[in-house]
């Protein structure tokens, strides 16, 4: 599927015919979403989720894989009635054929966190079939911009692209704040992240999306960020396709194995297309698309 914005490329898989002993190529294009969708109850959201929730799910349909942050999913039965969230109305509304299962909402009851109410609100939508998702929560919050109200971490999710190739789908949503000690939570949870790729992604090709907080056109984010891509072996699509917006804080990345090459081929945030009918724009966040193109060995 090509997402408005972006250029148009291939549709569908195609199986490159191998010489004698060579091995079989299949290529094919998919484009990506990444959106931070401010789904917090209404009235504490920067948004007005209740609202626009049901505008941004059918939007989603146009897009082969979606990372979504904060998106959570309304207990049922909700013990917090009327206070709800939403994450319930995209699934509805989605027609992607697979999604991650939602992180249940601790509602203050866990006793790592107590302060948490809700979780991660991280989830992914996909074209492409998805296997059990693993999450993590950061090892740390600072008060600073609430973020110890929910247990903000990282998702892992492997997916099929292509007869049986596995790709791992992170999704992630970094700590908010200006402060030195969201900078310290923010390194750290870099390290958390790292560390994670190298014990359970070694040699896989990767997809990176979401909400990192880090305005890279600054420092230490700047820092911050090539330190991960270094040390991952990731490439921002940003920097790979010299965007407009160096600086901007939702990113895609990626990283290519021995029998998946991935790259980028547009960078493009979807701000024409996520807005409501009198053009107010659907998030606080911009969503942003990449198109990538991949060529996967059989």
């Amino acid at each position: 599927m090509m997402a408005s914005g972006l250029d148009a490329g291939l549709d569908d898989d195609a199986t490159m015919p191998a010489e004698p002993g060579e091995p079989e190529v299949q290529s094919g294009e998919l484009v990506a979403l990444t959106y931070n969708v401010a789904g917090l109850p209404e009235g504490l959201s920067q948004s007005m989720p209740l609202t626009y929730t049901p505008l941004i799910a059918p939007l989603l349909n146009n897009y082969d894989l979606v990372f979504l942050q904060e998106s959570w999913q309304t207990p049922d039965p909700n013990p917090v009635a009327p206070l709800r969230v939403y994450h319930e109305i995209l699934v509805a509304g989605s027609t992607l054929p697979y999604k991650t299962v939602p992180a249940e909402q601790p509602l203050g009851n866990d006793p790592s966190r107590p302060t948490a109410l809700l979780g991660d609100g991280i989830n992914i939508f996909s074209k492409f079939p998805l296997g059990d998702t693993t999450r993590v929560a950061w090892s740390t919050c600072v008060d600073t911009a609430s973020d110890c109200l929910a247990f903000k971490g990282f998702s892992m999710t492997p997916a099929q692209l292509a007869d049986g190739t596995t790709v791992h789908f992170y999704d992630l949503h970094m700590e908010a704040g200006s402060s030195a000690a969201d900078d310290m939570a923010r390194d750290m949870g870099i390290d958390q992240l790292i560390a994670f790729m190298a014990a359970n992604s070694e040699g896989q090709a990767l997809i990176v999306g979401g909400d990192f907080n880090l305005a890279t056109d600054t420092e230490p984010a700047k820092s911050q960020l090539e330190r991960l891509l270094q040390t991952a072996s990731l490439t921002d699509a940003c920097t790979a396709l010299m965007c407009p917006r160096p600086g901007n804080i939702d990113k895609l990345l990626y990283r290519s194995s021995d029998r998946v090459e991935l790259e980028a081929k547009s960078w493009h945030l979807e701000s024409e297309v996520f807005v409501s009918p009198d053009g107010m724009p659907l998030s606080d966040h911009e969503p942003l698309a990449v198109r990538f193109a991949y060529r996967v060995q059989r």
